[in-house]
């Protein structure tokens, strides 16, 4: 099992990292998120078309250790599967460098035709994930995927959110806020997602009043 170590870990911002599955487009609420913080940072996977699992998952690992502090993984589409790779290759506990993970649209790991790219990754870890994580489909997927969503988030130990993940997804940001505690000050706050479409808005509208 690998060891990180971050001297005086508590005083520094935790970094959060973009992992997208494809190439960011100018309007992709990663760009947005980038542009709010100077504490995210995207990784660069390359390979898009013909994925290397391997490569990703250790350009994942590399980002983790030189981050010299806690991180928050935030992933877009296949790349989820990197992250769950990571853990299964690292044989992560606990004390995990990670604090969690936002999950955002994952492929359908139940139906490998649905994209080509999966065949490259071999069958998926379902393991829990040793850190508070939130698994979001996003409100357009067919019924059929949103299942499939499920069954994953709940091998992964994952919350379920549904919304719409277009655009800036400034719900997502306060989310991963909020959560994850990215704030200079204040206590860790958790919010309960009710369940259904607007679960993740009526959470955040809670937890601002």
């Amino acid at each position: 099992m690998a060891t990180y170590r971050y001297p005086h870990a508590r005083d520094h911002e935790p970094l959060v990292l973009l992992v997208p599955g494809n190439p960011v487009t100018e309007g992709h609420w990663m760009n947005r998120w980038l542009a709010w913080s100077e504490h995210c940072r995207v990784i660069e996977l390359g390979l898009w078309d013909e994925p290397h699992r391997n490569t990703w998952v250790n350009k994942l690992n590399l980002a983790i250790r030189r981050a010299d502090r806690p991180v928050v993984v935030v992933t877009d589409d296949i790349a989820a599967l990197v992250l769950a790779w990571w853990v299964e290759f690292e044989a992560i506990s606990q004390e995990s460098p990670v604090l969690g993970a936002l999950i955002v649209n994952p492929p359908n790991v139940d139906l490998p035709g649905a994209d080509e790219r999966l065949a490259r990754f071999g069958a998926v870890p379902r393991q829990e994930l040793p850190f508070t994580s939130f698994l979001v489909s996003d409100l357009e997927g067919s019924v059929a995927h949103q299942r499939a969503l499920m069954r994953l988030a709940h091998d992964w130990g994952s919350c379920p959110v549904c919304d719409d993940t277009h655009g800036d997804w400034s719900a997502g940001w306060m989310l991963l806020q909020s959560v994850f505690d990215l704030r200079p000050a204040g206590p860790l706050t958790r919010l309960r997602i009710p369940d259904g479409p607007s679960g993740l808005h009526q959470a955040l509208r809670q937890w601002v009043l």
